[in-house]
């Protein structure tokens, strides 16, 4: 993953305006480009806790005047709360990554009345307009891990999948596509699909049971390795069923984030894949967009020199789509990936 400067307009590819990165900052203030609110959505996930590592660093690399974050601790009504608060304090623009993407619509409609543009991060609101979103494809996501288990268990089985909540883009986009590929491509395979709400606690309980009624489980797919990784592995080591994958009663585990933990789970042999969300890239590009919008500076679709591509996904709505690679353990100890690198 080749690092390029962020200080410059590096999507320049995209932009619409004809001298790239010359836009004026109006809105800027003596210590940077702002001021910009930024609400983190949860402190309960070690993805979102690097997400909320990796901000400030970037915004400073970036010149950008940050305001105090707020949390909205995976609460609709604490981010409707926190963006009113953000827009009374003088916020230029907003960063955002809402839970709940259908709920969201009339804070958006507000904050664009008012000119103050919104940029989400790793989800797309149902309603509404965001000046551009920030996420991965996660309709990827879905059919990397089906894929991954499908071979892995040879087409037959029986596979667990803890869904993110179905009111989240991400959560629908992962579990529609993990469910159509697997009635595509692998028939010979159950899945348990476990509405979860992004919550650990309920992924653990509804593990414990499936187990109980089906002991010959042979394969985990979860979500969101952030809030699944350690209750899936206390269950699975409860039952003595955390065991290598050389072992014939080996569960095939694939997880969606790519945190540390996750990683090093991988190295050990107790799950066995997972898909990286850049954490450090959703930092990154959330507040590089912000600062353009505040600059003035529009965007069209096309692929960017970042390893991503824009797209429109309907209404007019722009997605710069950023990649999300499959690790395993051929290439977990790649130092390229964030998971690696937070913390060194």
């Amino acid at each position: 993953m080749k690092r390029r400067s962020i200080l410059t307009a590096a999507v320049c590819l995209a932009l619409t305006t004809a001298a790239c990165g010359t836009a004026t900052t109006s809105g800027g203030t003596a210590s940077g480009v702002g001021p910009i609110g930024l609400d983190f959505p949860r402190a309960d996930s070690d993805f979102w806790n690097s997400y909320i590592k990796y901000a400030p660093e970037k915004a400073k690399a970036l010149g950008i005047n940050l305001m105090a974050p707020t949390n909205s601790q995976n609460k609709v009504e604490n981010l409707v709360a926190n963006a009113q608060s953000l827009q009374s304090q003088g916020a230029k623009a907003i960063i955002m990554a809402p839970q709940d993407t259908g709920a969201i619509a009339s804070t958006l409609e507000r904050l664009e009345k008012a000119k103050i543009p919104v940029i989400t991060v790793d989800t797309r609101p149902d309603k509404g307009k965001a000046y551009m979103v920030v996420r991965a494809d996660n309709k990827a996501y879905g059919e990397k891990a089906c894929r991954f288990l499908g071979e892995k268990l040879g087409g037959k089985g029986k596979v667990v999948e803890f869904q993110g909540s179905l009111s989240s883009v991400n959560g629908r986009d992962r579990s529609e596509a993990f469910a159509k590929c697997m009635k595509e491509n692998y028939p010979g395979i159950t899945v348990f699909e476990e509405p979860t709400d992004w919550e650990g606690t309920k992924a653990s309980a509804a593990l414990q049971t499936r187990l109980n009624q089906h002991p010959d489980i042979n394969g985990i797919y979860m979500q969101a390795g952030g809030v699944f990784l350690a209750p899936t592995l206390q269950v699975l080591r409860q039952k003595n069923m955390l065991v290598p994958p050389t072992d014939p009663k080996h569960v095939f585990i694939v997880s969606n984030d790519g945190i540390p933990q996750e990683l090093e789970a991988i190295r050990k042999g107790e799950i066995d894949a997972t898909v990286s969300q850049p954490a450090d890239l959703y930092a990154e590009w959330a507040l590089f967009y912000a600062k353009a919008a505040v600059e003035g500076k529009t965007f069209k679709p096309g692929k960017t020199d970042h390893g991503s591509e824009i797209v429109d996904v309907g209404n007019g709505q722009l997605e710069d789509q950023l990649p999300a690679p499959l690790i395993t353990k051929e290439n977990v100890d790649d130092k390229a990936f964030w998971g690696n690198q937070i913390g060194k």
